[in-house]
């Protein structure tokens, strides 16, 4: 007995599986790339977060090249994710917290921040410190969709803090 074509039943479970792979690796790994890009992110953050911490308490200021030790202290946490040679940062003395609202970041025509500089003040300062990296998707199909086309996606971790009242003794 010889059965229809449209009743036979074989492979049809391949079929729909075939069908619904493609958007479910595709989902899977979107999920993966914005796992990663917001592991980037926290990681810039935390970094950020430490080595402001370096500022505050006046070490940054104590070394002997401060732009240096702010460079390292960042790169000490970044290792994983984030391209350390990348990264861009400013340290601006403000007079007031007030004035920190003012105090936009300034990008070049690529929309890359530029720094200002790295001044980062003396005790008792009110310093603006700003950190900025930008994040290249790493799959070439998910990336576009998040970040508009161009395939990156701006990382910006900002703190605005007082310094401590430190007085470092001669050695």
């Amino acid at each position: 007995m010889k059965k229809s074509l449209c009743t036979n039943q074989d492979g049809a479970t391949a079929i729909e599986f075939a069908l619904l792979s493609i958007p479910y690796v595709f989902l899977v790994v979107g999920i993966i790339e914005i796992a990663i890009m917001f592991a980037g992110a926290s990681l810039l953050e935390g970094a950020t977060n430490s080595a402001a911490r370096l500022v505050r308490t006046g070490q940054i200021q104590d070394a002997a090249d401060p732009e240096i030790a702010f460079r390292n202290a960042l790169c000490q946490y970044t290792t994983a994710i984030v391209r350390c040679n990348e990264i861009v940062f400013e340290s601006i003395p403000i007079e007031s917290f007030l004035d920190a609202d003012d105090l936009d970041p300034v990008y070049d025509e690529d929309g890359n921040m530029e720094s200002q500089g790295f001044d980062p003040g003396g005790s008792n300062d009110r310093v603006l410190i700003r950190v900025s990296y930008n994040y290249t998707m790493l799959t070439p199909f998910i990336g576009p969709l998040l970040s508009g086309g161009d395939n990156i996606i701006q990382f910006m971790s900002t703190i605005v803090l007082q310094t401590e009242p430190y007085e470092f003794e001669d050695e």
